[in-house]
């Protein structure tokens, strides 16, 4: 996985619950390609149709609010966006995307970045730069071995990985 995500901005507000990123009537599959298409149908007709590998998604505080579905962070990573900055998330979103490897950062100070702004974001450093402003953020960076984990694509490969280089 990448450490410097780029991509354009898709901007929502605040209380942005799992309903809304993928509606329950969805919830048959927990196959990423299969939820992309539907992923925040009921909050933005137009995401599933003009999101391009690599977007990133910037919202208000408590993102991901609801229920506690996987299935929220699985569509929005298999719609194909890269990060997620949010002022604030539910804690049950915050852990499942980790699980699920979705990077997101928290920060406040960036919810001000517009949509269809560019942004880049270092995973590293916790830098978000919005490149049409020239502004600069910094979140709290996830510590090494969570960086290991979301680039092993979430929780269970990282301990497969994990487990066969013990048995190794």
């Amino acid at each position: 996985m990448k450490t410097i995500l780029t991509g354009k901005v898709w901007k929502y507000g605040d209380n942005v619950d799992t309903d809304v990123i993928i509606p329950a009537r969805y919830l048959s599959t927990s196959v990423p390609a299969e939820l992309a298409p539907h992923c925040m149908e009921d909050i933005d007709e137009t995401f599933a149709k003009n999101v391009q590998k690599g977007d990133i998604i910037v919202a208000g505080s408590n993102f991901g609010c609801g229920s506690s579905r996987e299935h929220a962070p699985i569509a929005i990573a298999g719609a194909g966006i890269s990060c997620v900055v949010a002022a604030s998330y539910a804690r049950i979103f915050f852990r499942n995307a980790i699980n699920v490897g979705l990077p997101i950062l928290e920060c406040p100070d960036a919810v001000g970045i517009a949509k269809n702004d560019v942004v880049e974001v270092d995973l590293e450093k916790g830098t978000i730069t919005d490149k049409t402003s020239g502004q600069t953020w910094t979140a709290r960076p996830f510590p090494v071995f969570l960086r290991e984990l979301i680039a092993s694509g979430g929780l269970v490969p990282w301990v497969r990985r994990k487990l066969e280089g013990a048995g190794a």
